[in-house]
């Protein structure tokens, strides 16, 4: 189990680094298959969300974008959330705290879909404005924060709004100390996406019940806070593994 969680946590690293390194910008035209800021400066791919929105905006389909999304689905299904995402990983960092922890049911995880519809699809379309990359704490985190700490002339234009995003991305980052993964479960689009390929990518965990003995390690174990017997493999499982061989009953 611990070198189960160590290889993923090297794949999470892997990650970030690969989608930042700064030195491949030429792959800016392709989208990341997990969520990362276009604008980060160190940035090597477009941005998943941002891209769509883009498109929404004009009014056009994203054929290339929706492409590359459902082939790293239909291969991994929300596999991508759990292994190389950098906002997943930064969540999982953050759960470590010592800080008395909540559970929140996965029962509101349709949210994401909601965030899907209306903020990527539905008011950029009628507003001619990407709002959810107005608003998403991940592009203040990689790159609004450090273009205004380096960039004199950023900071004198520093009005309400970059305020308001600074407080969503501490709102959020606060969850992250006390909930597993607040984003991925409730919030993030990508991971909308990526959910029904869950039913039909390869990587299923198999779930034995005539093994199980309810002891509910699995479940305490799982970064999605998922009741693991009933619902792995489902649309809110990121395929991580780190259930499987804690017992005979997951394999």
């Amino acid at each position: 189990m611990r070198g189960g969680k160590s290889r993923r946590a090297l794949w999470q690293a892997l990650g970030f680094v690969l989608s930042n390194s700064y030195f491949f910008k030429f792959l800016k035209y392709i989208p990341c298959p997990a969520l990362n800021c276009y604008a980060c400066p160190a940035a090597n791919f477009a941005c998943p969300i941002g891209t769509l929105q883009h498109f929404a905006v004009i009014r056009r389909i994203p054929l290339f974008t929706l492409g590359i999304l459902g082939a790293v689905g239909s291969l991994f299904g929300r596999g991508a959330c759990g292994w190389i995402c950098p906002v997943g990983g930064l969540q999982e960092l953050l759960y470590k705290a010592p800080v008395r922890k909540i559970h929140v049911s996965n029962r509101f995880s349709f949210l994401r879909f909601i965030v899907l519809a209306v903020l990527v699809f539905i008011i950029p379309f009628f507003t001619l404005e990407p709002w959810f990359s107005k608003l998403c704490f991940v592009g203040t985190l990689e790159a609004g924060i450090p273009l205004a700490l380096g960039d004199q002339r950023i900071r004198a234009l520093i009005g309400p709004f970059f305020w308001l995003k600074i407080g969503i991305t501490a709102a959020l980052m606060g969850l992250m100390l006390f909930m597993k993964r607040p984003f991925c479960r409730f919030i993030c689009p990508l991971g909308a996406i990526y959910s029904p390929f869950n039913r039909v990518a390869p990587g299923f965990v198999t779930a034995r019940t005539d093994l199980c003995t309810g002891c509910g390690e699995c479940t305490r174990t799982c970064p999605m806070d998922l009741d693991v017997p009933r619902e792995v493999n489902g649309l809110n499982c990121i395929r991580c593994r780190r259930c499987v061989g804690l017992c005979k009953a997951l394999s």
